[in-house]
Formats: C-alpha cells, sequence, structure tokens
C-alpha cells in the first residue's frame, strides 16, 4: 500500500499499536513533525506530549513519554517510555498523578525535586489533554 505508512508504538512492556495509516504527527525533541508515506528516513528523540494519526477521516491519539522514533518510507517505529491510546487513559489515575505532582512541586527542596515533580506534572498533564479527546 503506497499511499498507508505502518505506525508501530511500544514501550518496554509492551506493543501498544501496529496499524497501517495515512499520517503520523509526533512531539519531537526539536518540535512536532509529519510523516505522510514515502517520507525521507530520519531518526528523532521525543518529548513528553501527544502524537496523533489518521486512518480514513478518523483521527486517533496516544500519550507519549518520551522515546525515539525511526521514520523510512513505508513505517514509522516508535520506541516510547511509556505510551497510552486515548481510550486506555484511566482519568481518575491521571488527575490524582497531577494532583500529586503539584503537591511535590510545591514542596521540593532542592532543583533535583523540583525537576522530578515538573517531569511527573508534564506526564499527567499529557494524559488528561489526551483522554479529553476519546
Amino acid at each position: 500500500m503506497a499511499d498507508k505508512i505502518l505506525l508501530e508504538i511500544v514501550t518496554p512492556e509492551r506493543k501498544v499499536l501496529s496499524e497501517m495509516v495515512d499520517i503520523v504527527v509526533a512531539p519531537g525533541e526539536e518540535g512536532e513533525f509529519g510523516v505522510l508515506p514515502n517520507h525521507i528516513p530520519f531518526l528523532s528523540k521525543l518529548k513528553v506530549g501527544e502524537l496523533r494519526f489518521r486512518v480514513g477521516s478518523a483521527t486517533r491519539f496516544v500519550a507519549i513519554m518520551g522515546g525515539y522514533a525511526e521514520v523510512l518510507p513505508d513505517h514509522v517505529t516508535v520506541l516510547a517510555t511509556a505510551a497510552e491510546e486515548a481510550t486506555e487513559i484511566d482519568v481518575i489515575r491521571a488527575k490524582a498523578a497531577r494532583e500529586r505532582a503539584e503537591r511535590r512541586l510545591a514542596e521540593a527542596r532542592d532543583r533535583f525535586e523540583f525537576a522530578q515533580a515538573q517531569a511527573a506534572l508534564q506526564r499527567a498533564m499529557a494524559r488528561l489533554r489526551i483522554a479529553e479527546k476519546k
């Protein structure tokens, strides 16, 4: 299928997705990037954020918690630290994680604790933003 591209999203625990798609848009470390079939090959580090892809007229969303993307002309492989499709996200758990991160941020005693809390808050917020798009 020259008009489709295979998207595979893998975490250390599981294969999240393997599907033929029309377009992939991912949160690259240097900025968001889009991939269509026959794209030039490249590698990119991913940041915490929203990966979206389209199949026909349907757009689906995945919360990505960092990792790497390998783009080939017919294939996009995402090796993510963690990833969840919008339909998989437990909103109550994500809200609790956000509240914990906000408390940790307010109580941070040094830069290291502050950075850890800030990263946890980013992850929780990404999950909540994706969950809204179910």
